[in-house]
């Protein structure tokens, strides 16, 4: 399996480009999610492990269903950091690099942009 990295690193810079046009201060600093997907639990578990050694915090892999019924599992690897172009084109080169040895799917990143009291 290989990530399609040009297309993550586009979805990459348009969404720090909508953080910046939504008024999110830019020195501000963000908590970041990564997601990893695969329909194989032990090869999700190398890739958590793998970025784990590269310092971000794993959270516990989640089931789903996939539409056909067979179970997927997934999870976010979590940093914070700038909502900076640069610096989250090198974390998604990063993550994508992991996700193609392990040979999982990278779904790109996310935030959360508003209130604590929201969640």
């Amino acid at each position: 399996m290989m990530n399609d990295l040009e297309a993550l690193l586009a979805q990459s810079d348009e969404t720090v480009e909508a953080i910046l046009e939504a008024g999110f201060d830019a020195d501000l600093e963000l908590e970041i999610e990564h997601h990893l997907v695969s329909t194989d639990f032990s090869k999700l578990e190398k890739a958590a492990v793998e970025l784990v050694k590269l310092g971000y915090h794993v959270e516990d892999a989640e089931e789903f269903q996939l539409d056909d019924g067979k179970p997927c599992f997934y999870f976010a690897a979590i940093t914070e950091c700038l909502p900076d172009q640069q610096t989250l084109a090198e974390q998604t080169r990063e993550i994508c690099k992991v996700a193609d040895a392990c040979q999982v799917e990278y779904d790109g990143w996310g935030t959360f942009l508003g209130d604590e009291e929201e969640e």
